[in-house]
């Protein structure tokens, strides 16, 4: 079977977002393991791994979006679709993929210019640029659009878009 190049790059995206997203997730429970035990055990807890945590948290929701955009799993409209004459069927799916891209482009627009606007000022508890708040936004929006139009291009030659995990 001959894949198309977007088609490959598309999953390879979702692949290393999705892994992202669980390498994010572990850390994001190790830093609250450090807390606990810092809390608890050693009466000192290090500041660095609520901010750590809360930064991380942000990066697996945005990576998480993306995947799921990519993977079908956002909300649809199946109910209504399966009632719709076939070429009716199609618009409303084209429309729907072009609506999520269209956030997914304001999602890229606004987290460039946030991390633009923050990134020279430094986040007290770890001393990385506060941009790093904005920079999932412009990574998921993104890969988003691009995920949006692979599903696009998939419908109107009669495809399906294959889960990031296969």
């Amino acid at each position: 079977m001959n894949v198309p190049a977007f088609t490959r790059l598309c999953a390879a995206l979702s692949k290393l977002a999705l892994v992202s997203a669980v390498v994010c997730l572990i850390a994001v429970l190790l830093c609250v393991q450090l807390q606990v035990l810092g809390r608890y055990v050693f009466n000192d807890t290090p500041t660095w791994t609520e901010g750590l945590a809360m930064l991380l948290v942000l990066y697996v929701t945005a990576f998480g979006v993306a995947v799921g955009v990519r993977d079908a799993g956002h909300i649809g409209l199946e109910s209504l679709l399966v009632l719709l004459p076939e070429r009716w069927r199609l618009r409303l799916e084209l429309l729907v993929h072009a609506l999520v891209a269209g956030f997914g482009a304001l999602m890229a627009q606004s987290g460039w210019v946030w991390t633009q606007l923050k990134w020279s000022e430094p986040k007290p508890m770890l001393g990385v640029p506060e941009g790093l708040d904005y920079l999932p936004l412009l990574i998921a929006g993104v890969l988003i659009v691009l995920f949006s139009l692979e599903h696009m291009r998939a419908l109107w030659r009669g495809e399906a878009v294959r889960p990031s995990w296969y």
